[in-house]
């Protein structure tokens, strides 16, 4: 799986929120899981689910990326500071 920057991405899917992302690819899975989908549009929807996958990556790397960097300021703010004795 690649990055899943914006520029990779079709333009609808890149501005997307996370909670639209999973949504439609949600829904995504279940046609394909259905089987009922003519070949053609099945390899549509895979290429789509794969976008929205993507972008779901993306959010959620973005996420641990800024708790990584509260986490290392928070860090850094209590360094050298000594825990009372309990």
């Amino acid at each position: 799986m690649s990055g899943g920057t914006p520029d990779d991405l079709p333009s609808d899917v890149a501005t997307l929120t996370y909670e639209q992302a999973r949504e439609e690819l949600v829904a995504v899975v279940g046609r394909l899981e259905a089987g009922s989908v003519p070949l053609e549009d099945s390899l549509a929807l895979w290429e789509r689910g794969e976008a929205l996958a993507q972008r779901c990556q993306a959010w959620l790397d973005q996420a641990r990326a800024r708790l990584a960097a509260v986490d290392n300021r928070a860090a850094s703010t209590h360094e050298g500071v000594s825990e009372p004795p309990q």
